[in-house]
This record gives C-alpha cells, sequence and structure tokens, in this order.
C-alpha cells in the first residue's frame, strides 16, 4: 500500500512510501534537495521501517528543527 505524506518544515512538499512486510519500498519526495532525497530513497530501500525511524528521526536541516529525514521519520512512524 502506497503512502503519501506532506511534511512540514521543509522544502519537499510530499512524501511517497510503501511498507511491505515492515520493509520500505518506493520511497519518494516531491521537490527538496533531488541529490540528497534520492539518495535517501536508495539507502533506505528494503530496510526495516523501524529501524530507518531509530537513524532519521531528529536530523535537522540547517537551522531549521526538522528536515526531508526526520519528516520522512514522522510519517512512517505515522503509519506503523
Amino acid at each position: 500500500m502506497d503512502y503519501v505524506y506532506k511534511p512540514e518544515g521543509v522544502c519537499s512538499q510530499l512524501i511517497r512510501f510503501s511498507i511491505e512486510d515492515g520493509k520500505m519500498h518506493n520511497v519518494s519526495f516531491e521537490r527538496g534537495c533531488p541529490g540528497n532525497l534520492k539518495a535517501i530513497s536508495k539507502l533506505v530501500e528494503g530496510m526495516d521501517a523501524a529501524k530507518v525511524v531509530s537513524i532519521l528521526e531528529g536530523n535537522t536541516c540547517g537551522i531549521k528543527k526538522t528536515s526531508c529525514a526526520d519528516q520522512l521519520a514522522k510519517a512512517i512512524k505515522e503509519k506503523l
């Protein structure tokens, strides 16, 4: 099942992903820093969703209190 999450406080406008058998699949970001976000998507493919949360939760971007990675963690937590 595909999930769509609207992040807050970051450049990215939408995060899409699916969780199958507890594993992350098809993570994509709309807008934001394309190189970094494509890298995140590749790195988390097939990874345990809870592990992704533990790694990415709390990451910040510059002076912002959140980041696209942190927002992905929040989206995953919401869906688990």
